[in-house]
Formats: C-alpha cells, structure tokens, sequence
C-alpha cells in the first residue's frame, strides 16, 4: 500500500503567482480569476505526477468508464476552484454564492432541544461553505475540529486576508482540545470534522471503499463516542461555479462502543461512513479531494464486517444517495 501521509506533503505554488492571481480578482473581479484557473489547472496537472496518478486511479473506481486526461484535468480544476472560492468566501464576497441546504430540519430539532452535535464531514467539495452557513443562518457556533498543520501559501494568504479565518477552529492533539469540544457540545453548540483522514497512520482502519479496501481513522468514530452527542453526516457538494447544495444526514442518535464487542463496534461505523462517503462519491466524483493513494487491494488486506443502520440495512450509502434529506430546505444567495 501506497503511504498517504498526507501531512509530509505541502501546498504547492508560489507566494508572488498567490499574490498576483488574487489582486487580479479584486482589481478585474471573479470571472478573470476563474479564467486564470485553467492554465494555473494545466501546470499542476503536468507537474504533479503523483497527484495525477492518485487521481486516475480514483476516478476509474468511481466513474462508468475509463478516465481519461480530460477527467483528471477536470478533477484538478474542480478543486481549483474550491479553493478559489474559498479565497471568495475568506474576501466576504457571499454574494456570488448560492447555497441550498438538505436535512436543515435535523438541526433546527437539535438547536431548539439546545444539544450540541457532531458533524462529520470529509474532503469533499468545499467545508468552508459550513463556516459561511454557521455565520448566516445559524443561531449557535460552529467549532471546526483541525490538525494544526503548518499553513502554505494558500492558507496564509487567506489568514492574512482574513484574520477570523481560524476564529471557532480548536486544534486537534493538544490537551485541552477534548475538553474544548466536550464544552461546547454541553453549551449546546456545534463541532465539525473531516473524517477521511488522519496524519497518524497507525490509528486507521481498513474498510471496503469504492470496490477495494481503503484506509480511513478512527479517531472521529472514538470522539464520537466520548462526546455522547448526536452524529449528523455533512457534505458541501459543488454543483456548479458558486453553486453548492449543502447536506445534513444523521448518522447516529449516540455512538456507543460497548466494552465487550469495542473493536467490532468501532469497525462498523467506521465502513458505515466509507458507505456514506462512497455514496456521495459516485453521485458526484469530482468532489472528493483525496490526492493520495488510499487502496491497499493485496490479498491479505483485513476486511472489516460491513452492518448497515437499521434504517439503510442492505443499501450501502442509501441515507445519503437514495432519499429526501430531512423536514426542511433553505436557500441562502
């Protein structure tokens, strides 16, 4: 298997290219900054080999057919622009956005019952778009839950265009992070992850994930667990330039992880979230980000059980693929 340290990787570009592309926006406005992207797009895509050949063998477990250069090319300029609309969103520039919420309700019933929850999410589409959300239609915090990893390019110039850019965030690993989110959940509020990976390969699982066996942590399941809160899924899935469709799914009422089946419990939540994620995968392929090679598909890869919820028994991934999400839908331009 492939290492996916993900961390030993850095952003990649240069500072003065950052700088140029960003004061070319504000001075000519969006539609030259998404202009410039598809020769900025080319360059990575022929620079970045391993990137490039994660990203094939991605997509050709996703997709119907084969991929080709021009569906990698398209995976590089999806995320691209993600990034390049979270340059928008750090600039308060929420008016060329138009977002649209499913499963709204779930959290509406948790705010006015005040219980705090945990929302899973993964790098999939743009998670900035929560923290945009949280600001305009949410009446409690939102704390974001991150790895305090070392900021590139990219992530300093939105931290020095936005200083509130890591307002909310409590970083994952210190001593004091548990007991940060444990009182937030208390007071009521929110706390969202990623879920699709971890700088510590030692605390991973391998589950079955786009027909191989891929590695996902299990440290967001064992959080979970500790927090005794409601889990909801969250997905902010790209669907057009500025145009993201923002899912809530619950995906448990509590996490229990009993003592006398503890690793088994563990395991099937963490391949009932591959399931999920898988789901959303194949709806819309090119939103997941994951530019590192994730499959171990040897013979002797372990296999973890697979027991979906009562509630989707049987249909991988059905919560999020195959009905209505929730009593509500919001609107926010």
């Amino acid at each position: 298997m492939t290492s996916q340290n993900w961390t030993v990787g850095r952003e990649r570009g240069s500072r003065f290219a950052i700088r140029l592309m960003i004061w070319l926006t504000e001075a000519f406005g969006s539609p030259l900054g998404r202009a410039l992207l598809y020769p900025i797009t080319l360059y990575f895509l022929l620079t970045c080999r391993r990137a490039r050949r994660a990203s094939r063998r991605y997509l050709a477990r996703v997709l119907s057919s084969r991929p080709g250069t021009r569906d990698v090319f398209r995976h590089f300029l999806s995320f691209a622009s993600v990034l390049y609309e979270r340059w928008l969103i750090a600039c308060g520039r929420e008016d060329e956005f138009e977002i649209s919420l499913k499963g709204v309700g779930y959290l509406r019933a948790l705010v006015a019952a005040k219980r705090g929850a945990l929302l899973l999410g993964a790098h999939f589409g743009n998670f900035d778009v929560l923290r945009l959300i949280a600001e305009r239609e949410c009446p409690v915090p939102v704390r974001m839950l991150m790895f305090p990893v070392e900021l590139g390019p990219f992530s300093a110039a939105l931290r020095q265009r936005n200083s509130q850019f890591l307002r909310n965030v409590i970083a994952i690993g210190t001593p004091e992070s548990m007991l940060a989110a444990r009182e937030a959940i208390a007071r009521g509020e929110f706390v969202a992850m990623l879920a699709d990976r971890s700088p510590d390969e030692r605390r991973m699982l391998r589950v079955p994930f786009l027909g191989g066996f891929a590695s996902f942590p299990i440290g967001p399941m064992k959080l979970a667990a500790i927090l005794d809160a409601p889990v909801l899924l969250c997905f902010a899935i790209r669907t057009e330039p500025g145009r993201y469709e923002v899912r809530f799914e619950p995906f448990a009422d509590r996490l229990f992880l009993r003592p006398a089946s503890r690793a088994t419990d563990l395991e099937e939540r963490v391949a009932y979230f591959a399931q999920c994620l898988e789901a959303v995968c194949r709806t819309y392929p090119f939103n997941w980000f994951n530019f590192h090679d994730i499959w171990d598909d040897g013979p002797s890869a372990p296999k973890a059980p697979v027991h979906p919820d009562r509630r989707t028994r049987g249909r991988p991934g059905a919560a999020l693929a195959d009905r209505e999400l929730g009593s509500g839908e919001l609107v926010s331009r």
